[in-house]
């Protein structure tokens, strides 16, 4: 199979050669947005006059064949072709002669394959953006389901103090809400239409990139030709920005996974997000959360990689980029999937609020309420906090709860504790009285939820 850039040459390399240079194993991906980037090219050169109009409508003809074929699979890819861009080409002038050739008047590859990469991100973050907004909306629901569940909230992984069920899983809410706001500010980068900036330096024809630009719904161009087939920068930030995401949905994961082990019983999952063991019967195995926490790494394998490709090559375009859409595209699967997936898992979980009432009662997570009782009274914090040390260890000797101290082992450790002590105690109480601005109260936890509502 001739080359399309075969001129110059009198040999031709050989086959383990062409497939290990080639990216059409995974540029194909790319079919639609080549052809709709070519067929904008050809359109602009009728209009500016360096092909007819008559050129242009059989060669848009032949690539909305094309497209229509790549749609059922019906395309055949070659690697002696190397890329989407010439298996395309190649296809077109196949189909409608010698007129297919030009199509490439006044283009490069260089400025295509940037082209179709800025449609692929722009179409796929859109779609993103509308998953992430999805599983907010099962988060959403679950809080408003489970505002006065209680919970031991942690740090350390140690019990700490307790809080709304709600108000925990709102904090996931806002974490993928600063997510999709990098999304959404990504695609002033990702809007931008490299097309028309040639190999590198533009090109000699009359044309027009911002008419190209307009018609595939670009904002503006790259103002530096060298740059516009160069930047990967886009890429990049759509690669950060889905680390993060999967950073927050791998937390997510971890602490599903406990809160569904018979430790914690605190929630149990669907069938449908597990799986069993093939040898021990009683299994009930979080495999999708286990998952995601995995595939996390793979993201940030790609950002890592794409980072180490860019960091020292010389301008303009150079081979080494083509190793920019594995991982975008495999992070495009991992970050879509997992998000499905998770929209699902959250939106089934049948939370066990007993079990977590339970455990907020049998532990020490009420012990800042003593603390904070003694200090609204006058008693210096620092005071306070010894005293009420003292008495945790005191429970811990005689193998009690603080709420299980009579009122004479309080006042022996300070005489303005009173009988209203145990209201102070009561985890309930404790949750509720926490009203401070975005804290566990539950007046303040249904506030974050209007708001959460209204971002949405």
């Amino acid at each position: 199979m001739k080359k399309l850039w075969g001129g110059r040459f009198t040999g031709s390399a050989e086959e383990w050669v062409d497939e290990f240079g080639a990216s059409i194993g995974f540029d194909q991906d790319l079919a639609d947005q080549d052809i709709d980037g070519s067929i904008a090219h050809a359109t602009m050169l009728a209009k500016c006059g360096v092909i007819t109009e008559n050129e242009a409508d059989v060669i848009i003809q032949g690539l909305k064949e094309l497209k229509q074929k790549a749609s059922k699979g019906e395309l055949e890819y070659s690697a002696k072709l190397e890329d989407i861009h010439l298996n395309i080409e190649h296809h077109l002038t196949e189909l409608i002669g010698p007129t297919g050739g030009k199509l490439h008047t006044a283009r490069s590859r260089n400025d295509q394959v940037a082209t179709d990469m800025h449609l692929y991100l722009k179409e796929q973050v859109s779609e993103i953006i509308e998953l992430i907004t999805e599983f907010q909306k099962s988060l959403v629901i679950q809080a408003e389901q489970n505002i006065e569940t209680l919970m031991p909230g942690y740090t350390h992984l140690q019990r700490a103090q307790p809080i709304s069920f709600a108000h925990h899983l709102m904090a996931y809410f806002w974490m993928l809400e600063r997510d999709k706001q990098r999304y959404i500010d990504s695609m002033k980068r990702i809007n931008l239409s490299p097309l028309g900036a040639g190999a590198l330096a533009g090109t000699t024809f009359p044309i027009d990139r911002h008419m190209t630009a307009e018609i595939l719904g670009f904002e503006g161009i790259y103002e530096n030709s060298l740059d516009a087939v160069s930047d990967r920068d886009f890429i990049l930030e759509f690669l950060s920005g889905s680390s993060m995401l999967m950073m927050h949905l791998s937390r997510l994961c971890e602490e599903t996974i406990l809160w569904s082990s018979q430790e914690f019983q605190f929630i149990e999952l669907s069938d449908a997000f597990t799986t069993g063991s093939s040898i021990m019967p009683q299994k009930k195995n979080p495999d999708m959360a286990e998952l995601i926490r995995g595939k996390t790494g793979r993201v940030y394998g790609s950002l890592m990689g794409l980072l180490t490709v860019l960091k020292g090559l010389p301008l303009a375009y150079n081979k080494d980029m083509q190793e920019d859409k594995e991982g975008m595209f495999d992070t495009v699967k991992t970050v879509k999937g997992s998000l499905k997936i998770f929209a699902g898992m959250i939106g089934t979980m049948k939370v066990k609020e007993e079990k977590m009432e339970k455990s907020v009662k049998n532990d020490f997570s009420n012990a800042t309420e003593l603390a904070d009782y003694l200090a609204a009274k006058g008693v210096p914090f620092r005071e306070a906090h010894e005293i009420v040390g003292k008495l945790v260890l005191e429970c811990i000797q005689k193998g009690c709860y603080l709420a299980d101290l009579p009122l004479e082992a309080y006042k022996s450790m300070n005489p303005l504790f009173e009988e209203n002590i145990y209201q102070a105690l009561n985890p309930y109480n404790a949750v509720e009285r926490r009203n401070s601005a975005g804290g566990t109260g539950f007046s303040q936890v249904k506030i974050q939820i209007e708001k959460a509502k209204t971002s949405l």
